[in-house]
């Protein structure tokens, strides 16, 4: 192995960083392979004093190898990795153990990628020349994204009280739209951004993994190729982005970020439907300035009331316009639930909005269907909420193809 104690300072072109570097064996092979001779290690506190040198100007690349060990060293870390930003370096973060949060923080303070340890196959040098790749890019093309041709429809759907459905009638809404879209070779993609406790996964029986993370860590340089390698599909009709596999903040990503992903989803898909988490976030704007209808979803209680009216006081204090949004009433009355209908106006009235649908309620063959992660027209055909939402989803399908004709 390489040392800064045995190779003149400016023949090093690459460093490893780390506490312990006999700790990375893995490491240590894959730098020897890819910069033979000509790179060093040093500790953070080392790195620190050096990245002030002038030899520092020769560095082109930074391994920093870390591991839930180095948590409490967080701030020496952070401002290596800054004072490299700042010189141009190439940095990539080997993580072992270390929590998301701390990653997401370091990958913000300047870092370009990460890789875990123990390191996969070539994993290190595919991050070498993706950064590599990226530098020889003009700046200005980095930010560019490869549109399909496509400005899909964005439909967003947000559960104003916990139980309501939000995520049942999402996802349900998803796999009709798919289905509709078929015969016309359109297609549809679910997003499921309540990164804490999303679970469009478990209502399709598909497996989170690490992607999204590395995906949402770095939508700056995310293109067509590492967004769908994120997605997983169902069925082979519906694309769907899952929620991260660990429970992360819900300010994890900025508006920006927020819309750098919608905007990729929407050039590349017809439909888009975001699943929303149930507390209002610093992002929750942004998603309703991008969508066409924003569905907000009730039930007929108190506290879906005392919720609603929150929400649209928030919104009116902050001059936000309520015209995207479409009240939804999850669970509503039966036809002949004359008492049940006239407590439902009363609410609209009391609150001042319309309801664009009532959806009965599905019984326990809803519960199912999701334990089964099965939509309910793969599960329960004569359901009357699958009947609801698959009218509702016809509806919206055909008004988006009347806009089309009408756009041409």
């Amino acid at each position: 192995m390489s040392s800064t104690g045995e190779v003149e300072l400016q023949t090093i072109c690459a460093c490893t960083i780390a506490r312990d570097i006999h700790e990375f064996d893995l490491l240590i092979e894959d730098m020897d392979v890819i910069f033979q001779e000509s790179w060093g290690n040093l500790t953070f506190r080392e790195a620190r004093a050096f990245l002030d040198t002038a030899e520092a100007e020769n560095l082109e690349f930074l391994a920093i190898a870390l591991d839930d060990n180095d948590e409490k060293n967080l701030a020496l870390i952070r401002s290596v990795i800054e004072k490299a930003a700042s010189l141009g370096i190439r940095m990539v973060l080997i993580a072992e153990a270390l929590s998301p949060i701390l990653l997401h923080q370091l990958l913000r303070a300047g870092a370009h990628d990460f890789v875990p340890y123990p390191l996969p196959e070539g994993a290190l040098q595919d991050s070498v020349k993706k950064l590599e790749k990226a530098e020889e890019q003009p700046p200005a093309a980095a930010q560019i994204q490869t549109p399909s041709g496509k400005n899909g429809t964005i439909f967003a759907v947000h559960a104003l009280s916990g139980g309501v459905g939000g995520t049942n009638f999402a996802v349900n809404l998803a796999w009709e739209l798919s289905c509709l879209a078929q015969d016309t070779k359109q297609t549809v993609c679910i997003l499921d951004f309540d990164f804490q406790s999303g679970a469009v996964s478990t209502y399709l029986d598909i497996a989170r993994t690490e992607k999204v993370y590395e995906l949402l860590s770095q939508t700056a340089s995310m293109d067509e190729d590492a967004f769908f390698s994120s997605m997983q599909t169902f069925r082979d009709k519906l694309h769907v982005l899952t929620a991260p596999s660990d429970m992360l903040p819900l300010d994890l990503l900025t508006p920006d970020e927020i819309e750098r992903v919608i905007a990729m989803a929407r050039d590349q898909f017809d439909f888009v439907i975001i699943d929303m988490p149930r507390t209002v976030v610093h992002w929750t704007e942004t998603v309703l300035n991008m969508a066409d209808l924003y569905f907000a979803m009730l039930e007929l209680d108190l506290r879906s009331a005392q919720n609603a009216l929150r929400m649209i006081r928030a919104m009116k204090a902050d001059g936000i316009s309520m015209d995207k949004y479409r009240f939804i009433l999850s669970r509503a009355p039966k036809f002949t639930d004359l008492s049940g209908k006239a407590r439902a106006k009363r609410m609209g009235e009391s609150l001042g909005i319309s309801f664009a649908v009532n959806l009965p309620d599905g019984g326990t063959q809803v519960r199912d269907a999701n334990d089964h992660g099965l939509p309910l027209s793969e599960y329960a055909t004569k359901n009357p909420l699958y009947k609801e939402i698959s009218k509702f989803a016809r509806a919206l399908f055909e008004a988006s193809e009347s806009a089309s004709i009408a756009a041409e």
